[in-house]
């Protein structure tokens, strides 16, 4: 992913070197021919993300494409250190470093604590929270009203995938991860990244960005700090998220970096809105890429 943006943009390929020289590894090599076992390495996965993400945009502005600064900011998980580094809030290679070792941190804590995710589809969040507590797991995405990602242990995880079936949720799916990522498996990774997040310089965002642990936004260095360290074991309330930022007007939502996952969600919570990705070098033209 992101080779053309490399290929076609010198914005975006300075992004990607910046990447491989921050984070000690050629990054860029991974992402444009894998292994991908390697790219699926939440070391390499994390900062693949922010990394690609930041690329697009960078591309985009260089282009022309866009002219204006957005009205508010949103990351769903570690798409949030992209969206603070965009905010003025944490450079951009203090951002690429604290991705790394959170990554390292949240793999470390995935092997002392293995566990796993599922997708609930079709059953509501209070059903699904019923379902987390009697399970000993825990709510870790909450993407739409009736899409939750629960996780926790493998057989609490299999034993909500069973029982929700029983519900009648439409779907109910282990999801292919190395972890059980935002749930309180993650918690041995909250002093490292403590550690971590004290040791950068920190600003006010210059632009809003909507926080994953609170769905508020986040005003000062202290909530910044605050976010990025509860943010690993912590559900990303990200529907609630999307509605804060409808709510003041928003009515064109822009999605940078790989895939169309975070579009598809807004188009059911936001049905009205104006709807773009830029993925590709070709998605820099922002006009035609709307759906």
């Amino acid at each position: 992913m992101g080779r053309d943006l490399w290929q076609h943009s010198a914005a975006a390929r300075a992004i990607f070197e910046t990447a491989n020289e921050v984070l000690g590894f050629p990054l860029s090599e991974i992402c444009f021919n894998g292994p991908e076992e390697r790219l699926r390495d939440t070391r390499v996965t994390q900062p693949a993300i922010v990394t690609v993400s930041l690329a697009s945009l960078a591309a985009a502005l260089e282009s022309g494409a866009i002219d204006e600064s957005p009205a508010v900011l949103a990351g769903h998980s570690v798409g949030e250190y992209a969206a603070l580094t965009v905010a003025g809030a944490i450079s951009l290679e203090d951002s690429l470093g604290l991705v790394g070792e959170r990554a390292r941190l949240m793999a470390e804590a995935s092997e002392a604590n293995p566990g796993t995710l599922a997708a609930i589809i079709g059953l509501d969040e209070a059903a699904v929270r019923r379902l987390t507590e009697e399970e000993g797991a825990d709510v870790c995405n909450l993407n739409l009203p009736n899409q939750t990602v629960v996780g926790g242990p493998q057989p609490a995880v299999e034993a909500i995938i069973a029982r929700a079936k029983e519900l009648g949720a439409l779907r109910a799916i282990e999801l292919n991860v190395s972890g059980a990522f935002h749930s309180r498996l993650m918690q041995s990774a909250e002093e490292g990244m403590a550690k971590a997040v004290a040791g950068v310089s920190l600003s006010v965002p210059v632009v809003p960005v909507i926080g994953n642990v609170l769905a508020e936004p986040l005003t000062s260095i202290v909530e910044i700090q605050a976010e990025l360290v509860n943010q690993v074991s912590r559900p990303v309330r990200w529907h609630e998220s999307v509605g804060r930022i409808a709510a003041i007007g928003v009515t064109t939502f822009i999605e940078f970096g790989s895939g169309r996952v975070l579009t598809g969600m807004i188009k059911r919570l936001v049905p009205a809105a104006r709807l773009i990705n830029v993925t590709r070098f070709s998605d820099t033209a922002v006009g035609a890429a709307g759906v």
